[in-house]
């Protein structure tokens, strides 16, 4: 039997005009009405209403690929490549599939009511970037909507996002963790010995992966860590410039500043330039990315390289039903997952604490 609007309705214990609001996400919802809705639609398998539910058993042209922040280049660049390898305007597949890029803002709960509608429409596939929340809750319902899309024949593929075990979604994570562990082992090289660390939001897997990888390197540096010197923040350039100030107001004597992300560190070197403070002179700054503006920096941005393009152009191909099962890009594709390496770039940001000239420049 058909299950209609109404009866997820009834499930839920809202009116059919929320669950409009909700699954068509027009119109604000409280959090835990939302959850409701959603849970409804996932128990009684509401996917198409009306003429289309005779489809159901067909996916249709539509692919997904859901981002934090289009606006930030991180997620543009991913996206970019995705598009140009699945089709639509602009695409190497001739124009086989329509894609639409879903901005997230980041919540967990935007994420889910997404890929909601994306089964609701049988998308052909659906590809997620970036990290994902760590949130024990959110993750089972995360990994039920995944399996559950991929039971229904949409292709999942997770682009710099953590493999997602016994849902069939395909993995492409970045190693963030070895990137990050590198940085910070170079900055120790140097002879930095007191560093600050502006980490990303607390509970993303992003976050946790970078942040490790640095403590990973100053213990095997024997390098204890002082708690004043990480501060947490957004992904982005003002939380870069105040988590700075904060940690020059903990610890004056900060040599380098290692950010999460490369945004991040531009706020941190405004930061230090309005404290008096010369880079890399009195003190050095490394980001993590190699977005665009990175190189153009004054001085430029030392950081970890990802190939963003490479990794989306690999993600739109698994979409597309190419590139598993072998070899792409120089990395295999093993039991579902591939991971993706960066890369050091070194460049005038860094240098010797208390040297005038930066090192490797």
């Amino acid at each position: 039997m058909t299950v209609t609007l109404a009866d997820v309705a009834a499930r839920a214990q809202v009116s059919p005009a929320t669950v409009s609001r909700v699954l068509n996400g027009n119109y604000p919802v409280a959090a835990s009405t939302r959850e409701r809705v959603l849970k409804a639609v996932d128990e009684l398998d509401y996917v198409l209403n009306g003429p289309a539910s005779a489809l159901a058993a067909a996916t249709s042209d539509l692919v997904g690929i859901l981002v934090h922040d289009i606006a930030d280049p991180f997620f543009g660049i991913m996206a970019g490549a995705v598009q140009a390898e699945i089709g639509g305007p602009g695409g190497r597949a001739g124009g086989e599939r329509l894609a639409v890029v879903c901005n997230t803002g980041g919540s967990p709960e935007r994420e889910l009511t997404y890929l909601t509608l994306l089964q609701r429409q049988r998308a052909a596939a659906v590809v997620l970037t970036g990290g994902a929340s760590e949130d024990p809750d959110h993750a089972a319902a995360m990994n039920t909507k995944l399996s559950k899309l991929v039971a229904a024949g949409t292709r999942v593929v997770l682009c710099g996002r953590p493999p997602a075990p016994g849902t069939g979604a395909v993995a492409l994570p970045f190693d963030n963790r070895g990137g990050a562990r590198e940085l910070t082992a170079h900055l120790l090289g140097l002879g930095h010995r007191r560093l600050g660390y502006l980490a990303g939001p607390p509970k993303r897997t992003t976050t946790r992966e970078r942040l490790q990888g640095h403590r990973d390197a100053l213990a095997a540096h024997g390098v204890a860590e002082d708690p004043r010197w990480t501060v947490h923040g957004q992904y982005d350039r003002r939380s870069g410039y105040e988590g700075t100030l904060e940690l020059l107001r903990a610890d004056p004597s900060l040599t380098a500043v290692v950010a999460a992300n490369d945004s991040v560190a531009l706020g941190a070197c405004a930061a230090l330039r309005d404290s008096g403070r010369r880079i890399p002179e009195d003190v050095s700054v490394a980001g993590f990315d190699d977005l665009p503006f990175s190189v153009d920096a004054v001085p430029g941005l030392t950081t970890v390289r990802l190939p963003l393009a490479e990794a989306g152009g690999w993600a739109g191909r698994i979409a597309m039903g190419r590139g598993e099962g072998g070899v792409d890009g120089g990395v295999e594709v093993d039991g579902g997952v591939g991971v993706v390496r960066g890369e050091l770039v070194v460049r005038g940001s860094v240098g010797r604490p208390g040297r005038a000239r930066p090192a490797g420049v």
